[in-house]
């Protein structure tokens, strides 16, 4: 199990507004855990970027999706873990845009894998249950890698009362 520990927190005043102050990590996680799609961007072997979306679950500290073992983003993870894991409002002038820099971490623990599926029914329901076997996730007769995020740095876009947070862990 990841111990999750409590970043630094900054306010960036330049991107801010006056009156702005900087959104709590607890508020930042909170909303991580809950939205339903994310956006993996990532990079090919050739350097072009290459962005998805995706649904994924916060576990023990990071953000953990799926994906076929010969589907883009996993080539591109295989080459260069680095990504970038994002999430928001889709609305100018109110919500919380969320950013999640890290690397994609292989998890093929089969405990960790059933924990991590466990959360996937929990928060998608039913139709999103995978078996564990091999290292991996399997449903429907198709194989799916799981990869966990933990956040090396986060951003919080706040609109509204605009303010940008970075969170260094």
């Amino acid at each position: 199990m990841i111990t999750e520990h409590d970043p630094q927190t900054a306010l960036d005043t330049r991107f801010s507004s006056p009156d702005a102050t900087a959104t709590t990590w607890p508020e930042g996680r909170e909303r991580l855990a809950a939205a339903e799609l994310y956006w993996l961007s990532t990079v090919r072997r050739d350097g072009r970027p290459h962005v998805t979306p995706l649904i994924a679950v916060w576990f023990d500290g990071a953000l953990c999706f799926c994906t076929g073992p010969e589907e883009q983003k996993a080539r591109n993870l295989a080459h260069n873990p680095r990504c970038v894991l994002t999430t928001g409002a889709g609305m100018l002038h109110e919500g919380l845009d969320l950013v999640v820099e890290g690397e994609a971490e292989p998890v093929r623990d089969e405990a960790t894998l059933g924990r991590i599926a466990a959360a996937y029914v929990a928060k998608y329901g039913e139709e999103w249950t995978f078996q564990v076997r091999d290292g991996a996730f399997h449903h429907d007769g198709h194989t799916a890698l799981v990869f966990r995020v933990a956040p090396a740095t986060a951003f919080g876009f706040r609109k509204g009362a605009y303010g940008q947070t970075r969170w260094r862990f």
